[in-house]
């Protein structure tokens, strides 16, 4: 059983021109879920999780986040295929995501719900859900958003090309300025573009700015990493 506002806003998932339109998942975030923001990722064929939608600034944080640190509940749920849920954030074990325990801190998230989009062998992406209070999801709120992932996964691979949020500052537009840093990086230091990912990630991590923010630096060439770094 799934409660009936989520069966409500499925068919809306659905344009009728066949596009997706994840902007209608805004309206399950409280409602049926529970929760305070959500996101969706999917699995690059390189394996890399890009973020395609997210419903606020806090689930773009928390997405950022991850994919700086490279690592996080959402990479998790996304590449084993199974749903990792995590009432409260500030007690996993420091061993599974050291990183992320320390670095979340800040931020206003105390609960994180991976549920993976995907059929079987095949892993397509997460959706993530983050809670700014502690606690765990209800047998009801955990049902909604198993149907949810199955009905995203069905949508996307029907629609590979069209899940997307919107405009200008989407989640999948900022991560391109991150490939497009990193290709720039790779070919300035004449160095792989894993390795060139990685200082950037470094980079970010260090300084405390987001990931996109030092992408868009480096290609509006106000940044150089490595040699001469910080000249403009």
């Amino acid at each position: 059983m799934i409660s009936d506002l989520m069966a409500r806003t499925l068919p809306r998932l659905r344009r009728r021109a066949g596009a997706l339109d994840l902007d209608a998942l805004h309206s399950v975030e409280r409602g049926a879920l529970g929760v305070d923001c959500l996101a969706v990722s999917l699995l690059t064929d390189t394996g890399r999780r890009e973020p395609v939608w997210c419903s606020d600034a806090l689930g773009r944080r928390f997405e950022d986040l991850e994919f700086t640190l490279g690592e996080g509940p959402s990479g998790e749920a996304a590449i084993r295929g199974r749903p990792v849920l995590v009432p409260d954030l500030a007690r996993i074990r420091s061993e599974r995501w050291p990183a992320l325990a320390i670095e979340s801190a800040p931020l206003p998230v105390r609960a994180v719900f991976c549920f993976p989009l995907g059929v079987g062998a095949i892993h397509v992406g997460a959706l993530t859900a983050a809670r700014r209070t502690r606690g765990p999801l209800t047998g009801p709120q955990t049902d909604d958003a198993l149907v949810l992932a199955a009905a995203l996964t069905s949508l996307c691979l029907a629609f590979p090309d069209q899940a997307s949020g919107g405009p200008e500052d989407s989640p999948a537009l900022l991560r391109a300025v991150v490939h497009q840093a990193t290709g720039m990086l790779s070919v300035h230091l004449g160095i792989p573009l894993p390795e060139a990912l990685a200082m950037l990630r470094a980079h970010a991590f260090v300084s405390g700015i987001p990931v996109g923010d030092i992408s868009q630096d480096i290609v509006d060439r106000r940044l150089r990493l490595g040699e001469n770094e910080g000249e403009e």
